[in-house]
């Protein structure tokens, strides 16, 4: 894979940096010898060995944890002594040949030097229930139930370097896990990482999952002499990622389906009245001496919806809970975890997201994914400029509930995408806008390689991506340092359980937001959030009139200009300490208060900020 064509995606991520007294002027960028701009590379190992010019590690407050174990307070992420924190952060893996999820010691310095320099002060890591050589699960065993000595020494060193930096870490307990039949597990081949679903309700799926819990949590980093469970550092610790069941889903076997069906008779049974049970058997056809089955599908049921699929929403939502609360006391009261918990993200934005965050609202925080694009969607690519009401902004605004944290810990516009440049910045402005506690882009490769060859490995590899890294440092000053204020106006919408269930019925043309009547323009004005899910009925903003071009912040700072035409669409950012044109600039004439532009390529990001905290105009670094 090659980076975009620079003709397309023309990035200044710092447009300029003019030197304070004394410091070493910025080289300019070399041409080739017929005149034209040569490519940008990144050379992380370069960088490690001379200071950069353009280094924000001074937003990171070093050593992660030393104020405390982060906490959840008034509704958001702070630290011990009641200071409000935000995280800016990336995910750890090693989809692509030739990256490396636990590096090396010899090279775990120069990534938690790279990380920090770019702005990260988080990191999410992942895939460790992976076997070895690329997760911390021991590949000699037919079981996966050790971890391996070796790897577990390194993730330990490249932990403590990284908190040494300033950066916390958030640790996913089950994501891959390859179970295998030495795990006694029922139909192991057949479950596929992670084990989505049964992983929630299986007792030896669930048994597994608290002694690898034991064994990752409880371990001793024998380089911060903290176990993880009593590592301030540790800011989060996700339970199970991406997992949810609702109703019609598929088990992977007869195994699972029967194992399922034995809860929900019992459920059933405890749940419901004697009339109300022969009203399901009536809907369902069966003999009501017999269990009633689940529904494999929403077809499944006339006149839609009916009382046997409220009542599958109920028990779905009930064995979620049960599961959550489960490893919650597991992992708080016996293990003595005071990290912040997440049970799993809403991730599912092509159909209703509610359910999932039902099931996760008692947790200390919710989660949110999405991709703009996905490379599982096969379909041109398109600029995210020209369809707001579709944008990662709105889909990911649905998920957050008053009086939680809220973070998105992947998120991504994945590679090839001539349009790339406009990910990250317009996140970083747009959840800045929203008060979002974290977000994390999916995600940073370390490379083994050090003769040090420039590539993009994966649709989603940033490590080496030549616009977005530099971006990533951008962005990292927008959101950490609060450089796009937060709205002024909540617009609050409150549901039923009813609703929230009904809501899973919704055509897809109702996404991402799945509520009749809210403008999906209201997240690119004020912040957004669930008020409640419980709600004796639900209420949403009044439906907006036809929303005119620009789509304006309620501070005035964000602008969002669209149109029909497929090169209309276009972000503005006019901020004291930022500024950026994001999208079709190429014949715009919008002006900023510190920025304006005439560029012959018709789409670019040009992103101007000050380095040195003051005001564009006041600012002696830029």
């Amino acid at each position: 894979m090659h980076p975009p064509a620079p003709s397309l995606t023309l990035l200044l991520a710092l447009l300029c940096c003019l030197p304070a007294s004394g410091q070493a002027p910025v080289t300019p960028p070399t041409r080739n010898s017929d005149g034209g701009m040569v490519p940008f590379t990144l050379d992380h190992r370069a960088a490690f060995a001379a200071p950069s010019p353009v280094d924000v590690s001074f937003l990171l407050d070093a050593p992660a944890g030393k104020h405390g174990f982060v906490q959840a307070r008034d509704g958001h992420l702070a630290t011990a002594d009641g200071r409000r924190l935000r995280l800016w952060g990336v995910n750890i893996t090693d989809w692509s040949k030739g990256s490396r999820q636990i590096p090396s010691k010899e090279d775990a310095p120069l990534w938690a030097s790279t990380l920090a320099r770019f702005g990260v002060n988080c990191v999410r890591l992942q895939f460790l229930d992976l076997p070895t050589p690329r997760g911390l699960v021991d590949s000699r065993r037919k079981d996966t139930r050790a971890l391996d000595p070796e790897a577990l020494d390194r993730e330990d060193f490249l932990l403590a370097e990284l908190e040494k930096r300033g950066i916390y870490l958030d640790i996913n307990l089950l994501v891959g896990r390859p179970f295998k039949a030495a795990d006694e597990v029922a139909d192991a081949a057949q479950l596929g990482e992670g084990a989505k679903a049964t992983s929630m309700f299986d007792k030896r799926m669930i048994e597994l999952q608290k002694e690898y819990a034991r064994q990752l949590l409880g371990h001793r980093n024998t380089y911060t002499g903290h176990t993880y469970a009593e590592d301030p550092a540790v800011a989060i610790v996700e339970i199970n990622n991406e997992n949810s069941i609702q109703v019609g889903y598929h088990m992977p076997s007869a195994f699972y389906s029967n194992e399922l069906q034995l809860i929900y008779s019992r459920w059933l049974a405890s749940h419901t009245t004697a009339s109300q049970l022969a009203l399901l058997h009536q809907q369902a056809r069966t003999d009501p001496l017999a269990p009633l089955p689940l529904m494999q599908s929403y077809n499944d049921f006339e006149n839609r919806p009916n009382t046997r699929f409220y009542a599958e929403a109920n028990f779905y939502t009930d064995l979620q809970q049960a599961y959550f609360a489960d490893m919650e006391s597991y992992l708080k009261q016996t293990l003595g975890v005071k990290s912040l918990l997440i049970g799993t993200a809403d991730h599912h934005h092509t159909a209703s997201g509610y359910p999932t965050v039902l099931a996760n609202s008692r947790l200390d925080l919710l989660d949110g994914h999405t991709y703009w694009q996905h490379p599982e969607v096969r379909a041109p690519k398109r600029p995210m400029v020209n369809d707001p009401y579709h944008s990662t902004v709105v889909d990911l605004s649905r998920s957050a509930l008053a009086g939680k944290p809220y973070t998105v810990s992947e998120v991504n516009h994945p590679f090839p995408n001539d349009y790339g440049s406009e990910g990250i910045p317009i996140l970083a402005a747009y959840a800045s806008l929203q008060d979002w506690d974290g977000v994390f882009w999916y995600t940073f490769e370390p490379k083994t390689d050090p003769q040090w060859r420039p590539y993009v490995g994966d649709p989603f590899d940033l490590s080496l991506d030549p616009v977005k890294m530099p971006e990533l440092a951008a962005g990292a000053l927008l959101f950490l340092r609060g450089d796009v204020l937060p709205a002024r106006q909540t617009a609050a919408r409150s549901y039923s359980q009813k609703q929230v269930f009904d809501s899973m019925l919704l055509p897809s043309s109702d996404r991402p937001l799945f509520t009749p009547g809210l403008s999906p323009a209201t997240p690119l004005e004020h912040e957004v959030r669930i008020a409640s899910l419980h709600a004796t009925a639900g209420t949403a903003p009044p439906p907006a009139p036809t929303q005119p071009s620009p789509i304006r912040s309620d501070t005035g700072e964000l602008a969002w200009y669209f149109s029909a035409a497929p090169t209309g669409g276009l972000v503005t950012l006019d901020a004291p300490r930022s500024a950026a044109l994001i999208g079709f600039v190429g014949g715009n004439t919008t002006r900023l208060t510190h920025l304006s532009a005439s560029v012959t390529n018709p789409f670019c990001t040009l992103l101007l900020t000050s380095l040195d905290a003051q005001p564009i105009a006041q600012s002696s670094r830029l």
